[in-house]
């Protein structure tokens, strides 16, 4: 019976609700295309964690009512979690997931504000959300229809940019700003149509008392509702998630993995001439980039030969301290060819730690293999050289296996986003995964490899001058935000931040550097 349900499922958004066998609601959910979403919940259920297959094997039926928007089922979902109190809701997700909308109306001129943790302080709370970046966006873009605060304004203080673009309230009293905070309310528990209502009859009032500027004000309010409508509030994310649980299915099975890879790490390393040189570790958890957990690296050899810096980092990243720190990932991905797999493998041999590695190749995207040393099974790999198609081809290239999974499409450019050309393989989802942690380990690694550039060429100057410490110089760069701030002081803003002697050695080492 459930599954001739599911197949009527829509592909609009809403909320669906899942009932356990007595018809209690047990879990309430939101979704940009409720097909799509509410289905994933009965496919493979080896990729699962233990809380949502208890949750899975305990599903009798689902219902799901449809909603306009992304943001009308953002909201709805967080008034039916309050109403139902499903358990699983509870036990799927843990405080750190919990979003609360905080209101101060008891202020003069109140604030809107995010918290994960409500307080006994007299202000009102609006919540649970359980994805906090669709509920930031979702108060943003309703920021252009019921400008707010988001702190309380100093008595005296001269209107902000916000206030003249429209996102603070501008020329309102305190009465009138509290009315349209109200308004905005009334929308995050879900009163959209009731709210809409109230605006139209409201454009009509005025219009009929010939108050032509107000009528004008509650139109372009109405449009911005309407327009408000058709924005991705989480769609994007929910579409990710989606692709992501295939990637991490089609590398199981792909490298014969004993389960889908759910920590996966990515090196890449930095560097100009082989100075400043830096490694990049960004770390994917269930095919979700996790930034908390990124970690980078100041090699202590600043040399030009990458092969031997992915060894040092590589090395120092399975050290039994950082291991016992940060666990083992399931799958280590290098950015680079044979030469820094190679360097990989040597450092975690020596550090006597088996775990899967491969690398990508930057031009291609080809996933590159070692036949005995990369902790993968490659038997099978040998099978499917005789089966090359338009989905997947594997060379052999002595004791290196080379796999393409899209070799009817081309990459753009050597750290290109997007494959060009061809059709979409069955392994698209694993390409595009890669992709993502390809392009974030190199983004990662430029970033800090930039910092440190950034840091030796403003410090090169002022560290050679006598009498100048290291706290005279993070002195002046914090105080006039660059070198070049520095070198444009004058003598007097100079003299008054750091005394006059100090103040003429940097002023005139500055002019003999011109």
């Amino acid at each position: 019976m459930l599954e001739e349900k599911l197949k009527t499922l829509p592909r609009s958004p809403g909320v669906y609700f899942h009932k356990a066998k007595n018809g209690e609601v047990i879990y309430v959910g939101k979704a940009a295309v409720l097909k799509n979403r509410v289905r994933q919940y009965f496919q493979n259920s080896r990729d699962m964690d233990i809380k949502t297959q208890a949750l899975v094997a305990e599903i009798y039926d689902t219902d799901w009512i449809e909603t306009e928007s992304e943001i009308d089922a953002l909201f709805f979902e967080s008034e039916m979690v309050k109403r139902y109190m499903p358990r699983y809701n509870i036990l799927l997700r843990d405080d750190k997931s919990q979003s609360y909308v905080r209101i101060d109306m008891k202020n003069e001129w109140p604030s809107v504000s995010f918290t994960r943790n409500p307080a006994d302080d007299n202000a009102e709370y609006f919540g649970p959300f359980y994805n906090g970046y669709a509920l930031k966006k979702a108060l943003r873009y309703l920021r252009k229809t019921f400008p707010y605060y988001t702190k309380p304004p100093r008595v005296g203080e001269r209107p902000s940019l916000d206030a003249h673009i429209g996102l603070e309230p501008l020329g309102m009293s305190s009465v009138e700003y509290k009315a349209e905070l109200r308004k905005l309310i009334s929308y995050i528990k879900g009163n959209r149509v009731q709210l809409v209502r109230e605006l139209e009859r409201d454009m009509k009032t005025a219009a009929g008392l010939q108050d032509f500027e107000k009528a004008a004000s509650i139109r372009n309010r109405l449009q911005n509702l309407r327009e408000l409508q058709r924005r991705i509030m989480f769609g994007d994310k929910e579409f990710l998630d989606i692709s992501k649980d295939k990637a991490l299915s089609q590398l199981r099975d792909l490298l014969l993995l004993s389960a889908a890879p759910a920590r996966i790490e990515g090196f890449d390393i930095s560097h100009i001439s082989g100075t400043n040189v830096v490694a990049s570790q960004v770390v994917f958890v269930n095919g979700v980039s996790s930034r908390s957990d990124y970690r980078k690296y100041k090699l202590t050899k600043q040399q030009n030969d990458d092969y031997a810096s992915m060894y040092e980092v590589v090395y120092r990243r399975l050290s039994p301290k950082n291991v016992a720190s940060w666990g083992r990932p399931d799958l280590m991905l290098i950015d680079g060819g044979k030469g820094q797999l190679d360097a990989a493998l040597k450092a975690a041999e020596e550090r006597e730690v088996t775990l899967p590695i491969i690398s990508i190749a930057k031009r291609e995207e080809e996933i590159i293999v070692h036949r005995t040393r990369s902790g993968i099974q490659t038997a099978h790999l040998e099978e499917l050289r005789s089966v090359a198609s338009d989905e997947m081809y594997v060379v052999r290239e002595g004791e290196y296996y080379v796999i393409n999974l899209h070799p009817d499409q081309r990459n753009a450019s050597a750290h290109s986003k997007n494959l060009r050309g061809g059709t979409l393989s069955h392994y698209s989802d694993s390409v595009k995964l890669f992709q993502r942690i390809r392009d974030e380990s190199h983004r990662f690694a430029v970033s800090y490899h930039t910092v440190l550039k950034r840091q030796r060429q403003t410090a090169s100057v002022l560290e050679e001058i006598p009498g100048i410490g290291p706290a005279t110089r993070r002195k002046l760069i914090r105080h006039f935000g660059s070198m070049r701030g520095v070198s444009q002081a004058s003598q007097e803003e100079l003299v008054e931040l750091i005394g006059a002697e100090k103040a003429t050695r940097v002023k005139q080492a500055l002019a003999d550097s011109q």
